[in-house]
């Protein structure tokens, strides 16, 4: 009995041991993930650049005005080729005559694309035609060159008072002022100061053309047929904008205007009166 009782007791004990181990049997936790773990303090790689390549920069051309190619316009070499001129435009060209225009002060891109539009038949003038009709594009560009150098005489504005219509009592010049300055009031003719500044010195990048000191006759002619439609150029070539500008002038206006203009100039670019009177080239 007593042998008996002992196996029983280490029976259960070692049943309890079983259950004991069981109940605290923690489990294996599964294994670490294998991506890196970053610390808060690194620093992020630098990202990589790369330069993108430079482009081919364009290609430097001769300038152009339609009759081939040219430079840059040389007054020296010009003042040869302008002799030509002279019998109409005068030698410095500041015309007597105001049919034909003072060229004087003019810009040089624009003499040559005018001269350029007379040779190609893209502005009509029988006498210019033949003229222009020898000139290759550096010809035009140097005499451009040389008349840009030279300094336009003003003329005197007309300052007779206007007789009748919305404008009477008032003195042409001063109307002329006023739309060259700011327009018309009804806004259908901008100002003239805009494109061909507030002197009337034109715009040479644009070639926008020099006006001030102009023959008032030659700029009235010229107004009026721009009123009438008339555009130089032809095609891609054309300027039709003096078309559109003068549509709604009347010939109140444009004889205000063209006064205006003649008597408009810079102080500072007056030639002397000595040299007026002797009538030496302006330079």
């Amino acid at each position: 009995m007593k042998f008996t009782r002992i196996l029983g007791v280490a029976a259960a004990l070692a049943l309890s041991a079983v259950v004991v181990a069981q109940e605290t049997e923690v489990e294996t936790p599964p294994p670490a993930s294998a991506t890196p773990q970053v610390s808060p303090d690194a620093q992020p790689a630098a990202a990589e650049v790369s330069a993108a390549p430079e482009a081919v920069p364009a290609p430097i051309e001769a300038l152009e005005v339609g009759a081939g190619k040219a430079t840059n316009g040389d007054a020296q070499a010009g003042a040869g080729k302008a002799i030509a001129c002279a019998a109409c435009h005068g030698v410095d060209g500041n015309s007597a005559d105001p049919q034909y225009p003072k060229l004087a002060g003019q810009h040089e891109r624009y003499i040559a694309r005018q001269l350029s539009l007379y040779k190609n038949g893209e502005r009509e003038n029988a006498i210019m035609l033949g003229f222009a009709a020898g000139l290759s594009a550096q010809d035009m560009r140097d005499i451009g060159a040389y008349f840009a150098s030279q300094k336009v005489i003003p003329g005197v504005a007309d300052d007779t008072v206007i007789a009748e219509g919305p404008y009477a009592d008032r003195k042409f010049y001063a109307v002329g002022e006023q739309i060259f300055r700011f327009g018309k009031a009804d806004g259908s003719v901008p100002a003239c100061a805009a494109c061909h500044g507030p002197a009337g010195s034109g715009n040479p990048g644009s070639a926008w053309p020099s006006l001030g000191g102009q023959h008032a006759g030659y700029t009235a002619t010229v107004l009026t047929a721009f009123r009438d439609g008339k555009v130089w150029g032809k095609d891609a070539n054309a300027n039709a904008i003096m078309a559109g500008v003068a549509a709604s002038l009347s010939d109140d206006e444009i004889q205000a205007l063209a006064s205006y203009i003649e008597g408009l100039h810079n102080a500072a670019d007056t030639p002397s009166a000595d040299a007026v009177a002797a009538g030496q080239p302006q330079g």
